[in-house]
């Protein structure tokens, strides 16, 4: 089905309240093995049905923040949706209470089970009004960063169109652009400091309620890490820090001597290159066009499945008025169908996107049959592996998107994907400094940050840009706002995607068919068990991150960059 046949249906919560009993009862009164497996087959596809039209509704809603129809939808989503977590809950711990249990456990897998004692811990109904009140800042966070309205050479632009020209070959452009752009922030700031303290406080009393001392605990359960805790996470940014950050401080110098900029701004780090980035020779519909070849190239089942991304109208890529800004996949369970939201501008992320986000497409397509929903997609960082795994396959057919620039691109994302990792963790320390002082103000989460930013991106210059240098720039990073902790995540990917890149250096056939393995896994097992199985290193343990950096280092000094 298109993705506009699919109809926008609200989610009735009598009808769920009704249809969730009757499944309690049925658990309760089962009399056989079978009985109870029918049951929690039934449960499935009712917890699919509500996911589906929920999904529908928030898609919609972020392409188009100013429709009053999905506004209106979006808002009773926020309220009802904590609700109904409770009915599942209550359908769960009658599940886990079941006789039957040892035989549903062999039948749907111990992780299963173990992911549903899990979440016993991070939910009970006194919280349903705290949930409700958490959903309704995200989405104002959400649609405040949507609403910019900004005039430049002679149109209007959200922050995503404004941002193409924040890597502009005329310096003079940038600065204009970035003053725009972290203008509208600043013009913001005292709403957005509200929100984020309205966040913090609400988590930290949902925690509270929970019976944890902080959020901490709390949000990496609702992330699902079962296997890895605080303290590992700790270790391995410490590994970031000895290792990446000072391969990333050569390349910023490097890269400000190919731009021959003694003292560069934080903004010019943007530009790669005095001939300016790699830019993709064509619109979305040419990309489209460019990726098709690729996937049908890269293998059979690739092709089918952005086939069926195409056909189905499963993308919707360009930046507009009232669109939600970043990019997204998420899944529609009832229709097997990913859908992929981004916001094309002109620039080399419009490719990232149709190789980033179409890895995570891919996996939901190649587990859209698996019949436990859990089991679908893995935990967020494995889920990131997907993505950013595909980045790198991608660059055999880089020559499409770019043509004589694709050196170029390969360059920058090799060099863009390293230096990211000590911004990644960056944002990490953060969030714990966040959660574990919930109580801090406005200012002193702004110094916080700017005390990571000396620590672990050392290189950053914000002169003429007072409201930057006053640590707001993580105002812009919705990930701290809308799903706390989610970061970690990505770097932790990004150093199990350079595994890969090592591995397809080597044997290109040979990393494909890992990588097909680890996807086809989805959600059967938790992070570490998954990177064990696929035969992947654990960045967990020490001297693992320096195993994967090294070599791609001397992938980067094998181009010749200054004549780019």
């Amino acid at each position: 089905m298109k993705f506009e046949e699919m109809p926008l249906i609200v989610p009735n919560l009598k009808k769920a309240e009704k249809t969730f009993k009757k499944l309690v009862e049925r658990i309760n009164n089962a009399s056989t093995k079978e009985e109870a497996i029918k049951v929690v087959k039934d449960f499935f596809k009712v917890s699919d049905e509500l996911e589906s039209e929920i999904t529908i509704i928030s898609i919609r809603n972020s392409i188009n923040t100013q429709d009053e129809v999905y506004e209106k939808a979006m808002e009773v989503c926020d309220e009802i949706f904590p609700i109904i977590n409770g009915y599942t809950q209550n359908f769960k711990k009658a599940l886990v209470a079941s006789k039957f249990k040892p035989e549903l456990e062999e039948k749907f897998g111990k992780f299963y089970f173990d992911k549903i004692e899990a979440s016993f811990k991070t939910f009970n109904e006194s919280i349903i009004p705290d949930l409700q009140k958490e959903n309704k800042l995200v989405t104002e966070y959400e649609k405040l960063m949507a609403s910019a309205q900004i005039e430049y050479k002679g149109e209007k632009r959200n922050l995503s169109q404004l941002g193409k020209f924040l890597s502009d070959s005329d310096r003079n452009t940038r600065i204009e652009a970035a003053k725009l752009f972290y203008g509208f922030l600043e013009e913001n700031d005292k709403r957005f400091g509200e929100i984020y303290d309205e966040l913090v406080k609400t988590r930290t009393e949902i925690a509270h309620k929970l019976g944890f001392k902080s959020y901490t605990e709390l949000g990496y359960l609702r992330l699902e890490r079962l296997d890895y805790n605080s303290e590992m996470v700790k270790g391995y940014r410490d590994q970031i820090y000895e290792t990446v950050v000072p391969v990333v401080k050569k390349l910023r110098k490097r890269q400000a001597e190919r731009l021959g900029i003694k003292k560069p701004l934080f903004l010019d780090y943007n530009l790669d290159y005095l001939s300016g980035n790699a830019k993709p020779c064509g619109d979305t519909e040419y990309l489209v066009s460019c990726a098709s070849k690729m996937y049908h190239e890269m293998s059979e089942t690739s092709g089918k499945f952005f086939d069926f991304m195409v056909d189905n109208h499963l993308m919707d890529l360009d930046a507009k008025a009232g669109k939600r800004g970043g990019g997204y996949m998420t899944f529609i369970p009832k229709y097997k169908s990913p859908f992929i939201f981004a916001n094309s501008n002109g620039t080399s992320n419009d490719v990232d996107t149709l190789t980033h986000e179409v890895g995570h497409a891919f996996q939901g397509y190649l587990c859209a049959n698996v019949m436990v929903p859990e089991y679908r997609m893995p935990t967020l960082e494995a889920c990131e592996i997907d993505s950013m795994s595909m980045e790198f396959f991608a660059w055999p057919w880089m020559n499409l998107f770019f043509k004589d620039q694709a050196e170029k691109y390969k360059f920058s994302h090799l060099d863009s994907a390293i230096s990211f990792l000590p911004y990644g963790v960056e944002v990490d320390e953060f969030q714990h400094y966040v959660y574990e002082n919930p109580n801090a103000t406005h200012e002193e989460r702004c110094k916080k940050w700017s005390e990571l930013e000396k620590k672990y991106r050392p290189w950053l210059n914000y002169e003429g840009f007072d409201y930057l240098k006053n640590g707001k720039y993580r105002v812009k990073q919705s990930h701290i706002f809308c799903t706390p902790f989610y970061y970690i995540d990505y770097t932790l990917a990004q150093v199990i995607a350079l595994e890969f890149k090592c591995i397809m250096d080597k044997n290109h056939a040979r990393a494909w068919k890992k990588y097909i393995k680890l996807l086809k896994m989805g959600g059967k097992y938790p992070f570490l068990t998954l990177l064990e199985k696929a035969k992947l290193r654990n960045p967990f343990v020490d001297g693992n991150v320096k195993k994967v950096i090294k070599p791609q280092v001397k992938v980067l000094n094998s181009f010749d960059d200054k004549n780019f």
